[in-house]
């Protein structure tokens, strides 16, 4: 049983991964090239209360070609006097997008480290699969929501 328990997080990770489920994106290294269509992509950022961070898309949305490589930045403001680490956790919604959204770069496959006062841009490379076209249950979709939130590495701190 403990085995089981401790192996569930990294399986439900993977699954979620493979499935899209509640919103996970995919990995990439390569987009498929655009097709006849296009998305709008939403972005919504969000802070710990226990990271002083400001966090922002430098555009709140976008326009792109289903299929194309797009490219996003997001800017970071450590406000604090010392040096904070955080991490990203990420989803889209509608949660059927999922599956469909590809990320190839993101700063929210890395810790992030700020130094006092330092602001950072952080790009976004990504793709909305064409395939989201033929899928029923999502090919009537036209707006996906790309929402992070900014954590502390160590989240019983709070920087000052």
């Amino acid at each position: 049983m403990t085995g089981l328990a401790w192996a569930s997080v990294p399986l439900y990770r993977m699954f979620c991964q493979a499935t899209g489920l509640n919103g996970t994106t995919q990995r990439g290294t390569e987009a498929p090239g655009a097709v006849d269509g296009k998305m709008r992509i939403d972005f919504d950022t969000n802070v710990s209360a226990k990271l002083p961070w400001k966090f922002a898309p430098e555009n709140p949305s976008e326009t792109v070609d289903i299929g194309a490589r797009d490219m996003v930045f997001f800017t970071a403001t450590n406000t604090s006097t010392k040096p904070v680490t955080g991490t990203a956790t990420f989803n889209v919604t509608p949660a059927q997008a999922g599956k469909y959204f590809t990320k190839i770069q993101c700063f929210c496959f890395t810790q992030q480290t700020l130094q006092p006062g330092e602001t950072a841009r952080m790009p976004v490379i990504f793709f909305v699969d064409p395939k989201i076209m033929a899928d029923d249950d999502a090919k009537d979709i036209r707006t996906i929501t790309l929402s992070y939130t900014f954590y502390p590495v160590d989240s019983g701190k709070t920087a000052s």
